[in-house]
């Protein structure tokens, strides 16, 4: 295996949240980082001698658009590997015409992500979010047939990373049933996952818990608008760990406002929210500051995938992870 030359491509909170010391160390035994593993500017002229060497990049949180011009300053570049979900950002138009490899670390930050949503679709099946402001005992919620996880149906848009881990994550409920909503999903693997592929219209009736995990793309903003919202039935709970832009926020507070609907946000459109917003004001409106995504030692998991596909370009083998110019017009 040779020792590629690297550096990561960050901003420094990004770097020392991703890479402690012994992702540091183990990135400096994969490649030749020229004694300055970290760049956080690729246009500052004292990186240019450095980078018309480099092979691979490690990119995170911070790292600037590849385009035509900084990438004439690596002509060498052969693979980037992104420490973190969307690289919608990150590539250009000239990135794809060099065929430079291109993976990305989605896969690991879904975990959290699934982990947050499920913990969001249990507790919504309690009714907990519409009781968070609530000091006393509700002795007669043991009536209330809205409250459960028991008999009760969850409704998965977006069959990406996430929604399939969460999924997963949802098996070991036996009252909980499965519908999936994805035009791109492969029927058979929602089926093995024990889930129900369904068409979105027909989706939306059926169930109780609705969980958005679509990539925020021109074709899906306000795909959750006024007709799907009224689509669902009464008392059912909206959550949204994916992007705000694909509620009509509008269309949501109408609904949540006449206590129809409730809602589990940990996106907004814009985010965050104004804090006059009338959303915050309501009480069956729950609203979370991007916290389900990798925070803390979980973002370590994301400098781990990075170091796998670099160690995987190093050693001459398959990408574990890689992102095309075509998925990218269905995904983040």
């Amino acid at each position: 295996m040779t020792r590629p030359r690297a550096h990561a491509v960050m901003d420094e909170d990004a770097f020392r949240l991703l890479f402690d010391d012994a992702r540091r160390d183990r990135f400096a035994d994969l490649a030749d980082t020229a004694e300055r593993m970290l760049i956080t500017d690729l246009d500052n002229p004292s990186a240019a001698a450095m980078l018309a060497e480099t092979e691979a990049l490690i990119t995170s949180w911070g790292a600037p658009r590849l385009d035509a011009e900084r990438l004439n300053r690596m002509p060498r570049l052969r693979a980037v590997l992104h420490a973190a979900g969307s690289v919608q950002e990150l590539v250009s138009d000239e990135f794809w015409a060099r065929g430079i490899r291109l993976t990305s670390a989605a896969d690991a930050n879904a975990v959290p992500v699934a982990e947050f949503t499920l913990g969001a679709i249990l507790l919504a099946g309690k009714r907990a979010f519409t009781r968070l402001r609530s000091t006393d005992p509700d002795w007669s919620a043991w009536q209330d047939r809205r409250i459960g996880n028991v008999d009760r149906t969850v409704g998965i848009v977006g069959f990406s990373h996430i929604g399939r881990r969460v999924v997963e994550l949802l098996r070991p409920f036996d009252g909980i049933s499965v519908l999936v909503s994805d035009p791109y999903a492969d029927a058979d693997a929602v089926a093995a996952s024990g889930a129900t592929l369904l068409p979105l219209e027909k989706l939306l009736p059926r169930v109780d818990v609705l969980s958005l995990h679509a990539p925020s793309l021109p074709a899906t903003r306000h795909m959750i608008a006024a007709d799907q919202l009224a689509a669902l039935p009464d008392g059912a709970t909206v959550i949204n760990t994916a992007r705000g832009a694909l509620i009509d926020h509008d269309a949501l507070l109408a609904e949540c406002h006449i206590g129809r609907l409730d809602a589990v946000l940990d996106v907004t459109d814009p985010e965050p929210l104004p804090h006059d917003h009338p959303l915050r004001a309501l009480p069956n409106v729950a609203i979370t500051p991007h916290l389900a995504g990798s925070l803390g030692t979980e973002a370590r998991r994301l400098a781990d995938s990075a170091l796998d596909e670099l160690a995987a370009y190093a050693a001459g083998a398959a990408a574990r992870h890689p992102i095309t110019r075509e998925r990218l017009t269905i995904s983040a």
